[in-house]
């Protein structure tokens, strides 16, 4: 048992930790009131179909995954991680302004894909730089105060969003071209502030410039408990389409625009407050049991959306939805930083992103063509996408049960090969 001292002193995190937050905490106020949204302005506003809506965010999310594993091995082959963090951040905030003028599907896929380009070079830097920057008893909270702090962010992002949306149409249900403007119009600003917090206050992790940059790093290098996570991933994450489909199916249960951005601020709200503890929470206990326990919870979730018939039950999901996030999502990437070397953390993470988003893809245009279908084809309706996704996590969650566990994860000296593989 960790003395009070010895729990404080880990849970001080460094200056970088805190640069990154409020980065990724002003981004998604800038984010989190458009990109949510998006699917409504292209389904009421464009009359775009689900199908093409899953083709938009599959399409954008695999740009962005691919460029992550490129950004990844460049940081670790440059040893500098805060020079492509900031570049990629700059080119997301250079795209928002143009879905203002927005007046086809195809635009916003241009916009998206320039948006994603942003997001693919600065993902896997950014978390190798916040690994880099605290020591291992301490990664768990770190990613979880970084998800916190992202998430609140998402929170405000929203909140702002609904003021606007009362403000220009009231209470309509359907959302309109002029409200959508107005959001693009507002979403400016924290993105410029948050690309000045990361340039101020940001610095390189120390060693990363005379270890990182000599060593060569590539995915057969990576050690091998880290690839077999990496294929349990893929799997869960080819049910896990766009959040856009959980929007849509709000929708479709009786929730009113307002209605939708209050689900997604309870959302944000539960992620937000259980982030940082269940962070801290994996650095005394582990990191998997928490990871099983939450893609279980995803299961139930998924299935409940399948089923839901009223908006007060989508809301309910929805929260439970935050809490999954809230217990995996900065969890995993700690997970990420135990199972490979420093020197090869931004290929790692490059490879992880990587995995997760451009299965996205094939998860968001099944999702679409499910729930509507493609050609002369009708679909299964609203529930099937939730189902199948259901089926996915439940059959990773299996897999993830049995991974193998490490040997010595007391140890804080152990090298990437010390894991018990049998």
């Amino acid at each position: 048992m960790a003395s009070d001292h010895e729990f404080n002193s880990q849970t001080r995190l460094p200056r970088n930790v805190w640069a990154v937050t409020i980065t990724s905490l002003l981004t998604d106020i800038s984010s989190e009131m458009l990109f949510n949204l998006l699917p409504l302005f292209l389904l009421n506003v464009l009359g775009t179909r689900t199908s093409i809506i899953g083709l938009i965010e599959g399409l954008a999310e695999t740009t962005s995954s691919l460029l992550k594993i490129f950004s990844g091995w460049l940081s670790d082959r440059w040893g500098s991680r805060k020079n492509l963090a900031v570049s990629g951040y700059v080119l997301s905030t250079l795209a928002k302004p143009f879905l203002y003028f927005a007046s086809s599907w195809g635009w916003v896929l241009g916009v998206r894909f320039m948006d994603r380009i942003g997001k693919g070079i600065r993902t896997a830097p950014r978390d190798a730089l916040i690994a880099d920057s605290v020591k291992e008893g301490q990664r768990g909270i770190a990613f979880g105060v970084h998800r916190a702090g992202d998430t609140a962010g998402a929170v405000l992002g929203l909140g702002i969003a609904l003021v606007i949306l009362f403000a220009t149409q009231g209470h309509e249900k359907i959302l309109t071209r002029r409200t959508f403007q107005w959001i693009v119009l507002a979403s400016i600003i924290p993105a410029i502030l948050a690309v000045l917090v990361l340039v101020i206050f940001a610095r390189d992790s120390k060693g990363t410039q005379t270890k990182q940059g000599r060593h060569r790093s590539s995915f057969r290098n990576l050690d091998r408990r880290f690839r077999i996570f990496l294929v349990i991933m893929t799997l869960f994450t080819l049910g896990n389409s766009s959040d856009a489909f959980l929007i849509l199916r709000a929708q479709t249960a009786g929730l009113s625009v307002p209605g939708i951005l209050g689900m997604l601020i309870t959302f944000n709200v539960v992620y937000a407050l259980t982030s940082g503890p269940a962070g801290a929470f994996s650095d005394r206990v582990g990191r998997k049991g928490l990871l099983v326990t939450g893609w279980i919870l995803y299961g139930l979730v998924y299935l409940g959306f399948a089923q839901s018939t009223a908006g007060w039950q989508a809301w309910v999901l929805m929260a439970a939805y935050g809490l999954f996030y809230g217990l995996t999502e900065g969890v995993a990437k700690a997970f990420v930083a135990d199972l490979v070397a420093p020197e090869r953390r931004g290929t790692a993470y490059g490879f992880y992103n990587a995995a997760v988003g451009i299965t996205a893809f094939p998860a968001s245009l099944t999702a679409g063509i499910l729930w509507q279908g493609v050609g002369n084809w009708a679909g299964f309706g609203a529930s099937a996408p939730f189902l199948f996704g259901a089926i996915l996590a439940l059959l990773a969650t299996v897999c993830l049960i049995f991974l193998p566990s490490l040997r010595n994860t007391d140890d804080p000296m152990r090298s990437v090969n010390d894991y018990d593989l049998t």
